[in-house]
């Protein structure tokens, strides 16, 4: 059965009650996103476009999207923008010590923790290409950006080796040594020592350089060929030296510098 609605008019000197135009009630548009945790980048609402252009504002935006369930949209965007500031990147944001992040206006140790906990799911990220069945020879690429993600933005330097059975499979991997901001002393003893203990029949050497500029220095290359001397005379294989920075990385093997 329908049913016709009548407007009537009201009486003379009686009051109409008032009522909703349809036009005023709050609709959303059906391609506007939610606005509830972090959206895709094709909503256009957090823009966090991998293949977009990596400069400092592009990092802020990413950050401020990582701190955002946590912070809100305001205070996310203004403590990103400081941290950014403080620190220069996002990369260096991460691996800056939690003490420091805290210090920043408006970032508790919540936040604090949040950001240490992303970095080490990046982290583990990257090493999970190398913990399998393959040799880590095979895995050169994803080694390199193994030593990039845990070293390379740090503000002291670390020391690490990564152990290798015979088939050149990852048994562990290590920081040996933290050092300085611009040098770590590592004993050769220690190195073969620790290389016996595990029983490794192999060695990749990498530390890196807090400065950026992955070069190597004259201890590097003389601490190297003494390394590589001694394992030769046990057996031992010395595959590479690596050098992480900011800038990149280098390979003494590749320099023939061993």
């Amino acid at each position: 059965m329908s049913v016709r609605w009548r407007w009537l008019a009201p009486a003379v000197g009686v009051k109409s009650a008032p009522h909703c135009c349809p036009s005023q009630h709050r609709t959303r548009r059906p391609n506007m996103p939610e606005r509830r945790g972090l959206s895709d980048a094709s909503t256009g609402w957090v823009v966090l476009n991998p293949t977009s252009v990596w400069d400092k504002e592009a990092q802020e935006r990413m950050l401020a999207g990582l701190l955002r369930p946590s912070l809100g949209i305001r205070r996310g965007r203004q403590c990103a923008r400081a941290l950014i500031g403080k620190f220069g990147s996002l990369p260096q944001v991460l691996a800056a010590p939690r003490r420091l992040i805290e210090e920043v206006k408006g970032v508790g140790r919540r936040t604090a923790a949040q950001l240490a906990l992303i970095l080490q799911t990046a982290q583990c990220i990257a090493k999970d290409n190398l913990v399998d069945e393959r040799p880590i020879l095979c895995s050169w690429s994803a080694l390199l950006e193994y030593c990039r993600a845990t070293m390379a933005y740090e503000s002291v330097e670390q020391f690490r080796i990564l152990f290798l059975d015979k088939k050149n499979r990852l048994i562990a991997d290590e920081v040996q040594q933290v050092g300085t901001v611009d040098h770590t002393p590592l004993y050769p003893r220690e190195v073969i020592r620790r290389t016996l203990e595990l029983s490794a029949c192999a060695l990749i050497l990498v530390h890196n350089h807090p400065a950026g500029d992955p070069s190597p220095s004259a201890a590097d290359v003389r601490m190297t060929r003494e390394i590589a001397e001694i394992t030769k005379q046990m057996g031992i294989t010395l595959h590479d030296h690596i050098i992480v920075g900011r800038a990149g990385h280098v390979s003494m093997r590749g320099l023939k510098l061993i």
